[in-house]
């Protein structure tokens, strides 16, 4: 069984994340979904974004912890990376190392026409 290897520190400032069910009823039609909240200050948005874009400019093919058709990602957990409001959230690359495969669950959104 492989560890998990908690970093940890990588947001600073404030940062919540959650998830919220919504119900609206429109002409006797009950409409559910969900959505993912993600608020901060300023410094708990720029140590997010940096995240990101740490994650979107690793070369996976370099790191030579991550196996083949392992995804980079982080944990984000409450009361430690984010506010003891949050969810628990995983951020990571979709493509995987060694085969830039997506995993089975992805829909790609529709292409718009023009």
């Amino acid at each position: 069984m492989a560890r998990i290897k908690w970093r940890g520190g990588e947001i600073a400032g404030h940062l919540d994340i959650l998830v919220t069910d919504n119900e609206d009823e429109f002409e006797g039609e009950i409409e559910k979904w969900q959505e993912v909240l993600i608020h901060g200050d300023p410094q708990g948005l720029r140590s997010f974004a940096k995240l990101l874009m740490k994650i979107a400019n690793l070369n996976q093919e370099d790191q030579t912890n991550l196996p083949i058709g392992a995804r980079e990602h982080y944990h984000l957990r409450p009361n430690l990376e984010l506010g003891k409001s949050s969810v628990q959230a995983i951020v990571g690359r979709i493509d995987a190392k060694g085969t830039g495969l997506f995993y089975d669950r992805y829909v790609a959104k529709d292409v718009a026409k023009t």
